[in-house]
Formats: structure tokens, C-alpha cells, sequence
């Protein structure tokens, strides 16, 4: 014990070390190595740098054809379901009546019977929307588009036969004009939907996308 108090009040050591004789050898100094590459690594071949991947938004190349067909032609289930609302536009305008000339086969087996189209929807989405090991997520989102187009054709169906207007006058022009608003935007989501399809791009439609999109995750 008195050994270690004695150690603690001791004087400390001087701050100054003695200066070096001057007869005495100078210290060896220390030399550092250059910050370069050493002669083995030197003669390695250096590879060049891998240029970054560029991100890939166009999925054309992963969706098959099979795969593209198929969503191409799930959009014709809403627009032949929904056809009868353009009555009004083809009997005023007849170009309409040759472009869609060539669906004339696939209407006619459509209504062939009345419960063809419930079995088409009960296809579409428990066969082609629910069946992740059978079908890919492009098709099963575009099928599902292509249901909630259909269970939109509610509205207007409802509006057709509650509120049609019996005789010439405001009514039946403002009548005319959601008949034919809802017969081409079924038209123009039928050659987008369908022609996006066929090039491997996925089509948002207004409207439905979200709702469709909810339904596949």
C-alpha cells in the first residue's frame, strides 16, 4: 500500500528528452511504399467497367404470343355485350356498320343464347382472373379489365330502360348522346386495349385500371 501512495505522489517524468549527441549515428528512416500498383498486380490485364443496365419499362419481350392473344381478345367481351348502345351512331353514320362487319360472326354466337354472356364473365374471371398457375399476371390483369368494363355496362343498361324518351325532343337527343358516348369509348377501348395486347404493352384504361389492379396482386 505505501508503495502504490508513493507511486502516485512521486514527481512525474520530464516533459524534454535529452537533445542527441551529435557524434551519435542518425536514427534509420523509414520509407513508405508509393501508392501504386506493385509490379505483380501491374501486369494483370485490367477489365473495363460494365456499363450500368438500363431500366426496361416495354415488357413486349417477356409476354409470349399466346399470352397477347389472349388479353387481346378479352376485350371483345364488353364491347359485345355493350354494342347495342351504338344503335343510334351506325344508323347515322354507316361506316360504322362496315368496320364492324367482320364481328358479325362473334355477335351472332354472343346472343346466340341469353345466358352466354354470364357464362363468359363466370369464365373470364374464375377461369382466366382467379387461375395464377394457368395464366400470367398480363393476361389476368387484361381479362379483369375487360370484367369491370362489362359490370360498368350496369349504369347505362339501367338508364336505357328506365329513362328512354318515347318521342322526338330534348330527351331522346340527350339520350342519344350517352348512347353513343358509352358505345365508343367500349370502341376505343376495345382497338386500345386489344392492339396494346397484341404488342406486348399493358393498357391502363380509364376508369377500371385501378380496380383491376387491386383484383390481380
Amino acid at each position: 500500500m505505501a508503495s502504490a501512495v508513493s507511486l502516485l505522489l512521486s514527481s512525474p517524468r520530464p516533459l524534454h528528452r535529452a537533445a542527441p549527441s551529435l557524434l551519435s549515428p542518425p536514427a534509420p528512416r523509414l520509407r513508405l511504399p508509393l501508392l501504386g500498383p506493385s509490379p505483380a498486380t501491374a501486369l494483370l490485364p485490367r477489365r473495363p467497367l460494365a456499363p450500368p443496365p438500363r431500366a426496361n419499362n416495354d415488357n413486349s419481350d417477356a409476354v409470349g404470343a399466346p399470352d397477347r392473344l389472349v388479353a387481346a381478345v378479352a376485350y371483345l367481351y364488353p364491347f359485345l355485350d355493350g354494342a347495342h348502345h351504338g344503335r343510334f351512331l351506325v344508323a347515322q353514320y354507316p361506316v360504322f356498320n362496315a368496320v364492324l362487319s367482320p364481328l358479325g360472326p362473334a355477335a351472332r354466337l354472343f346472343h346466340s343464347s341469353p345466358l352466354t354472356p354470364f357464362l363468359l364473365f363466370i369464365t373470364l374471371y374464375f377461369a382466366v382472373v382467379r387461375n395464377q398457375q394457368a395464366f400470367s399476371r398480363f393476361v389476368r390483369f387484361n381479362a379483369m379489365q375487360a370484367v369491370a368494363l362489362d359490370v360498368l355496362l350496369i349504369v347505362p343498361d339501367l338508364l336505357a330502360q328506365s329513362f328512354a324518351p318515347s318521342g322526338a325532343g330534348i330527351g331522346l337527343d340527350i339520350f342519344t348522346s350517352l348512347e353513343n358516348t358509352v358505345f365508343l369509348f367500349l370502341l376505343v377501348s376495345l382497338l386500345y386495349g386489344g392492339g396494346a395486347c397484341l404488342l406486348g404493352i399493358t393498357p391502363r384504361l380509364p376508369i377500371v385500371a385501378d380496380a383491376a389492379e387491386r383484383q390481380v396482386m
